[in-house]
């Protein structure tokens, strides 16, 4: 079992210096949720790091334009979380769940709760 964690953004250098201005400059209306909740501005949010060295969970990370490549027959809304378990792909996390989640803590949580 793993879980697959799909970014709502797009691979590349250049999509990642977007992606920082956009949380500089207007947080409010960034558009992953995912990305706000594990990232800070520039670098990787020190306790999600944390958790995933510590986690015995098998982890993947995806952003849209890369998990549609691999995965091109499964249609999502991102961000999201989903577990991917003998071949069978279920949602962990919607969406609006994620959207609802206030800190990378309660986001940890949730997913030692869901797994």
């Amino acid at each position: 079992m793993k879980l697959l964690f799909i970014y709502n953004a797009n691979s590349g250098k250049l999509n990642a210096l977007f992606d920082a201005g956009h949380k500089l400059i207007s947080p409010s209306t960034y558009k992953c949720s995912l990305c706000a909740l594990t990232y800070d501005t520039f670098a990787e949010n020190r306790a999600w790091k944390n958790f995933r060295a510590d986690s015995h969970l098998k982890m993947e990370f995806y952003h849209k334009d890369e998990f549609e490549a691999v995965f091109p027959s499964v249609k999502l809304i991102y961000p999201t979380i989903l577990k991917l378990e003998n071949h069978q792909l279920t949602t962990v996390l919607t969406p609006e769940v994620i959207g609802e989640i206030p800190n990378v803590e309660a986001l940890i949580e949730r997913l030692k709760l869901s797994v």
